[in-house]
C-alpha cells in the first residue's frame, strides 16, 4: 500500500527586494519565504524563535527550549507583541519545524543554528543543493511513470 504522506515538503515563496528594514521585518520575510509562516498569520512566534537563535548563533551558544522561550518572551514584549504562543509545548513543535527545516540542530535538549552557520549557507547547501534537485528529480520519476501508463 502506498501511502499519501510526502517524504520532504518545499515551500518558497518570492517577495520584493529587501529594502531597508528592522531585523525582526527582515526575519519575518525570511519565515515566509522558507515556507516557515504563512502570509498573514498573526501567529508569528517563529519569527522571534528564529531571532534568537540567530543571535546565539553569533556567540556560539546553544540554548535549552526553557533559555529560548524567555529571550522570546522577552523580545516580545520590547516590541510590544503579544504573548500567545509562548507555551512550551508550542516552543518545542517550533523548534521541531525549524530542525524538520534541516536549519536547527539539537544535541542533549540544546538548540543552535545548524552548525553556527550563516542562515544564507545552511539555505544553499541543505535546501538549494540537496533537496531541491532530490525533489525535482522524484517529481520527473512521477512524470515519466505517468507518461509511460496506458
Amino acid at each position: 500500500m502506498i501511502k499519501e504522506v510526502p517524504l520532504g515538503e518545499i515551500t518558497l515563496r518570492k517577495y520584493e527586494k529587501p529594502y531597508e528594514t528592522g531585523k525582526r521585518e527582515l526575519m519575518r520575510k525570511v519565515c515566509l519565504s522558507l515556507g516557515l509562516l504563512q502570509p498573514g498569520d498573526s501567529r508569528d512566534i517563529m519569527v522571534d524563535i528564529f531571532l534568537v537563535l540567530d543571535e546565539a548563533r553569533k556567540n556560539k551558544q546553544w540554548l535549552s527550549s526553557f533559555t529560548i522561550r524567555d529571550k522570546v518572551e522577552q523580545l516580545r514584549k520590547e516590541n510590544s507583541l503579544d504573548s500567545k504562543g509562548l507555551a512550551e509545548s508550542n516552543i518545542r513543535r517550533q523548534l521541531k519545524r525549524l530542525r524538520d527545516a534541516m536549519l536547527v540542530d539539537k544535541q542533549e535538549n540544546q538548540y543552535r543554528i545548524s552548525e553556527f552557520a550563516p542562515v544564507l549557507e545552511l539555505f544553499e547547501i541543505k535546501v538549494e543543493k540537496f533537496l531541491i534537485p532530490q525533489t525535482i528529480e522524484r517529481v520527473k520519476e512521477y512524470l515519466s511513470k505517468l507518461d509511460n501508463v496506458q
